[in-house]
């Protein structure tokens, strides 16, 4: 590669770096405990334990869950269930003073899907954890912090491309891994810079794309859910292919959530939102469904039932956009693979902190021995 390509690249794998180095060493910080959250959260005791009973028992209807949840918070209607995989004996209850509000002041409780009995009112906006939750999102800026976050993400990807072009014909000179330590200070980091980024070359990628997918989050899902909501509303649902039955003995919401899951064999439950509300429409529940494998755990499909008779509607394909999210949100964070992932994932953090590290020292002495050159020149110039 000719000179001033390689000039050019330098520059912009310099500039790129240094714009989002403090940033990103920020998100690799504040990443290290949220990878182990859950284990955290149970360690500290701030998760809501499920009782211990016999595997045989029978779960309760989902009309006494919300009856449960509405009569431990008076006054307050429901929004939403949810079923989280990590606590499958637990329905947790979002509730408000009306279904049309905008959540902000929205309260919670779990449910012992078992028995009915609230457990306990999860708080999420407070603690620790939460703290740290909210400096790796949106640094305590909402939207526009997620944005300004994704941005930083961008120059980190450019800064990774940059690197490997410059990575291959400097190799071209030395054996993989090589620290020359009979060098200077300035050639063993650099050195050590370039044997811990093209380490973690594929990690970083994954990561820091997914990170700015992810920043976009709550953009997305709300275009997908409003255009999955308005083709229902004017007939663009498609009528799925079982008979419609009566509310059962256990109430309007177990019947929808019945007939959702006949209409999607093989899917379980990932949500159930009340009509009116955001993800739903004034005259149906939505029933959100997820795959039961660890891949397809966090792809969904939405299906409307209505309150009386129990027709199902099938929610249009989900787009690929919502499907590219869907599957970044678990991979930024190593939530496939279960405890051994989440410890490669904080590995590999580590190392990219070396990463981070080692690029500021070598601007840092490239710029002293700028400075130190500039100095002698005009020393011998006078």
């Amino acid at each position: 590669m000719r000179t001033a390509a390689l000039r050019r690249w330098s520059w912009v794998h310099t500039w790129s770096s240094l714009v989002c180095t403090a940033f990103m060493l920020l998100l690799c910080l504040s990443g290290l405990p949220l990878i182990f959250y859950e284990e955290i959260a149970h360690a500290s005791g701030a998760g809501i334990e499920t009782p211990s009973l016999p595997a045989a028992t029978p779960r309760a209807g989902v009309d006494a869950v919300v009856q449960a949840a509405q009569a431990h918070h008076p006054g307050l209607v429901p929004l939403y269930l949810f079923a989280e995989p990590e606590t499958p004996e637990q329905w947790l209850v979002k509730l408000d003073t009306r279904v049309d509000t905008d959540e902000r002041l929205a309260r919670f409780a779990a449910v012992d899907a078992r028995t009915a009995q609230v457990l306990g009112e999860p708080v999420f906006n407070e603690g620790f954890m939460h703290v740290i939750y909210r400096l790796h999102v949106d640094l305590f800026a909402g939207q526009a912090g997620k944005l300004f976050l994704g941005a930083m993400g961008l120059l980190l990807v450019i800064a990774i491309v940059s690197g490997v072009v410059l990575y291959a014909p400097f190799m071209r000179k030395l054996e993989f891994g090589t620290v020359r330590h009979d060098r200077s200070t300035r050639v063993r980091w650099l050195d050590l810079h370039n044997l811990l980024g093209i380490v973690t070359l594929v990690w970083a990628l994954v990561v820091g794309s997914t990170g700015v997918i992810n920043t976009w989050a709550e953009l997305i899902l709300k275009a997908w859910q409003a255009e999955q909501v308005t083709a229902l509303r004017t007939g663009g649902g498609t009528p799925a292919a079982i008979a419609p039955r009566a509310p059962a003995s256990g109430g309007v919401v177990q019947n929808a959530m019945e007939q959702a899951l006949a209409a999607e064999p093989g899917m379980v439950v990932s949500m159930i939102a009340f009509p009116g509300t955001l993800l739903a429409t004034p005259d149906h529940f939505a029933v959100l469904l997820r795959g039961d494998s660890a891949l397809t755990a966090r792809l969904t499909q939405t299906v409307l039932v209505e309150p009386q008779g129990g027709r199902v509607i099938e929610a249009a394909p989900r787009p690929w956009y919502a499907t590219l999210l869907q599957l970044s949100q678990p991979l930024h964070f190593g939530d496939y693979g279960g405890l051994p992932m989440k410890v490669l994932w904080a590995l590999l953090d580590l190392v990219t902190i070396g990463v981070l590290w080692s690029g500021l020292m070598l601007w840092w002495l490239r710029t002293r021995a700028a400075r130190g050159a500039h100095a002698q020149r005009a020393l011998s110039g006078a």
